[in-house]
């Protein structure tokens, strides 16, 4: 029998999931265009802002999570963490040469407000974190169970793109006319506003951990014992960080790829029909999750991204793109809501805040650092450049794709692994 979430409960999961993925959004495609465009060129900030941003993102899960459980409560971290989410996301118009200047007048100014950047974005990588990462992610755990996790988890897969959708399609403008502190305020006070929504849709779940706190919590999940304790849930984990590493393959290129080897100009709408299409799949394919089971689910999800992959690799127009990139990105959401919602029926339910620390190791910092390597050095074999501020740069190739699909092949092993010890139980 189907558990029925309720009308309070699907709206927390939209409203609060979709606002935090507009203050990700930003963070993870906004930022350095902001840095670069109007404090310093230098690709050495962008990489620390990058790198330092994933380690605080991790860190800060896995220490608040573990918080979360001992205190048995996310609300009080989600709204408080919206709130000042929001702020902090706002903060970021304001640094300028020139204020930087004003606040360190012995430092370069650049220099100093680049700085500045780096450091900001890990105090709101810290907010989003313990908000969205931390609190937001258990709470979506205890509020669902077997029966209708594929179906949430459907919903909250295509929140990136209707995100990338909407800052797309209506405030890029802002930024293409250098209103960053118009742009960054918008969505700031949005993300606070709903900080403040959430106290009155929001109400704890019954949670408690009495387990300890502190260092212990902080390496639980990396022993050794507790792995072998859990095999599920760290098959799950490595299932989907080999699929969120296939996809780091050429994701990061995807853009460049579209404007500089297949000479698409308006990539813009051929993304936006591609993320409209593959949202809609998506949210088809949620009821077939719970219905045929997450992980029988995964092999055609798969089998159906691994097809738009091969397709990408050939074709060559606007059109082309949409229809392979939709059979692509569509396999990609059926493929994360079915894992996602297996790494939640295998989450111990007294340590669901702490496990969404571990969970960020696998989903984020591994394939971040991982895939973009295998991507670049697919890149880096081609002998196709193009230039760009005077510079010779490489171009990406179709070969990212074809190496995408060789490592999301991989992510079956896990997967056999756990279906074989499911059939067996």
């Amino acid at each position: 029998m189907t558990t029925k979430l309720g009308a309070r409960k699907w709206t927390a999961l939209i409203l609060i999931g979709l606002f935090g993925q507009f203050a990700w959004t930003i963070e993870n495609m906004y930022f350095n265009v902001f840095l670069y465009n109007t404090i310093s060129t230098d690709p050495g900030y962008i990489a620390a802002m990058v790198g330092w941003s994933a380690a605080a993102a991790t860190l800060t899960t896995l220490l608040m999570g573990a918080l979360s459980d001992r205190l048995g409560k996310r609300k009080a971290f989600i709204c408080a963490g919206y709130l000042l989410w929001g702020l902090s996301t706002a903060a970021f118009g304001l640094i300028t040469p020139e204020n930087a200047a004003r606040l360190f007048p012995r430092a370069n100014a650049a220099a100093a407000a680049a700085t500045l950047v780096v450091v900001m974005d890990c105090v709101m990588t810290f907010f989003g974190s313990t908000a969205n990462d931390a609190a937001f992610n258990a709470y979506v755990t205890d509020i669902t169970d077997e029966t209708n996790r594929g179906r949430a988890e459907s919903v909250l897969a295509i929140l990136p793109l209707i995100s990338m959708l909407i800052i797309f399609g209506l405030f890029d403008g802002l930024t293409q006319q250098g209103k960053w502190k118009e742009f960054f305020g918008i969505f700031g006070a949005a993300v606070s506003a709903v900080g403040v929504i959430a106290v009155f849709l929001v109400k704890d779940e019954a949670v408690r951990s009495e387990n300890a706190d502190g260092l212990k919590n902080l390496i639980y999940g990396l022993s050794p014992n507790v792995v072998r304790e859990n095999p599920a849930l760290y098959l799950s984990f490595a299932a989907f960080c080999l699929f969120s590493v296939a996809v780091q393959v050429f994701f990061p290129f995807l853009i460049i790829y579209l404007q500089n080897y297949l000479g698409i100009k308006d990539y813009a709408i051929v993304l936006g029909v591609v993320l409209i299409l593959a949202s809609a799949a998506s949210v088809v394919s949620g009821r077939f999750i719970d219905r045929v089971g997450k992980l029988r689910f995964v092999f055609p999800a798969a089998g159906v991204m691994l097809l738009g992959l091969v397709g990408m690799y050939f074709v060559r127009s606007g059109p082309g793109v949409m229809i392979a990139g939709t059979v692509m990105m569509s396999g990609y959401m059926m493929c994360s809501a079915a894992l996602g919602a297996e790494i939640r029926d295998c989450t111990p339910p007294d340590r669901v805040g702490h496990f969404q620390g571990i969970r960020m190791i696998f989903a984020v910092l591994l394939p971040m650092i991982v895939g973009p390597a295998i991507g670049a050095a697919v890149i880096r074999g081609s002998d196709s450049t193009y230039i760009e501020l005077g510079q010779v740069k490489t171009v990406p190739t179709p070969g990212i794709f074809l190496a995408a699909a060789a490592v999301l092949l991989l992510c079956f092993i896990p997967v056999l692994a756990l279906k074989k010890r499911e059939n067996r139980a």
